[in-house]
């Protein structure tokens, strides 16, 4: 498959390390907004062709699948852009910056016919599954509650900091915490209450996020953008309860009995950053002749955007875009 990634920043050089050891894979074309930069990521990562704009990657007829590595406030024009051109796209996190953008970028897709799916890679994880089959198997009995916190010190970085990037920590960070929840509850959420500290930009520098669900679950959970933390999910039921080393990258799961007695610990299997497995979802999808990846399938994207608009809205965050 020849790969393309639009924009040059920090997490597409993540991607970039990845499917370059990734034997399926061709590095085929980055593009940034001036050629120099582009040319420069190419001549590093081993990307066949560089272009100084975007249109010239989309306008690519070699290309099989965009990667999209701007700040969430661009993702809905250059997502948009590549599917125009008639082109499969891998969106990164968030995927829009709200829910009225992700339809119209979901319903134009469909018009395509082209692929389009969140890169939320936690989905994609083979630890997901892990964790499912954990909760499942009864070990630590009946589930009622959980709590998931993320949290990195970056408020001074400019995606972060901006609102005209739809910056904050919900979008960045947050939805780390969000789609954990939602991968291990379900979506039957019957009320949200949240709050945020907001900055003198008005965007949300933390947030303590509560899920109370339908069935009398309750999730809890926090991010924040001025410290780190033990980045942390648990998982809590009536014989005992688990732990999730890192939401982000899940490095570990502990399970422990009711008197905090270790009972079993499952390791990470070896990866090459762990992007790959959204990557060879896509792949698999296209070969396919699918869609959308089950992993994190439209209608869930569509919902967790949905219930970050409603975050937001109690937050009291607004982009400038929005206004």
């Amino acid at each position: 498959m020849k790969m393309g990634i639009l924009g040059a920043g920090k997490i597409a050089r993540t991607m970039a390390k990845t499917i370059r050891e990734m034997p399926q894979v061709t590095s085929w074309a980055i593009a940034a907004r001036d050629l120099e930069r582009a040319q420069a990521f190419a001549d590093e990562y081993g990307f066949a062709h560089a272009y100084g704009s975007y249109e010239e990657l989309a306008a690519d007829p070699e290309v099989d699948l965009i990667y999209i590595a701007t700040p969430h406030s661009f993702h809905y024009e250059h997502a948009a852009l590549c599917i125009q051109h008639g082109k499969n796209v891998l969106v990164e996190k968030a995927f829009t910056q709200n829910a009225a953008q992700a339809e119209a970028l979901l319903e134009l897709a469909k018009e395509n016919n082209v692929l389009v799916t969140e890169a939320i890679w936690t989905r994609y994880m083979p630890m997901r599954k892990k964790l499912d089959e954990i909760i499942a198997s009864g070990v630590i009995g009946n589930v009622y509650s959980l709590y998931a916190t993320l949290s990195y010190p970056v408020i001074e970085v400019e995606r972060i900091a901006e609102p005209y990037l739809a910056g904050g920590a919900l979008l960045d960070i947050g939805v780390y915490a969000v789609n954990f929840a939602s991968m291990v509850f379900g979506d039957k959420i019957k009320e949200v209450k949240a709050s945020a500290v907001l900055t003198d930009k008005g965007i949300d520098a933390a947030d303590s996020i509560t899920f109370f669900y339908e069935d009398g679950k309750m999730a809890v959970l926090h991010s924040d953008t001025r410290v780190a933390c033990n980045r942390e999910g648990s998982v809590y039921g009536d014989k005992g309860y688990l732990e999730v080393q890192n939401i982000n990258n899940c490095e570990c799961i502990r399970v422990y009995d009711v008197n905090h007695k270790l009972v079993a610990e499952y390791n990470t299997p070896k990866q090459i950053t762990g992007y790959e497995y959204e990557v060879e979802a896509c792949m698999q999808a296209i070969a396919n002749g699918d869609k959308e990846c089950p992993q994190m399938p439209h209608s869930e994207t569509l919902y967790i955007m949905r219930l970050m608009d409603e975050i937001r809205k109690q937050m009291g965050v607004v982009y400038p875009n929005e206004q």
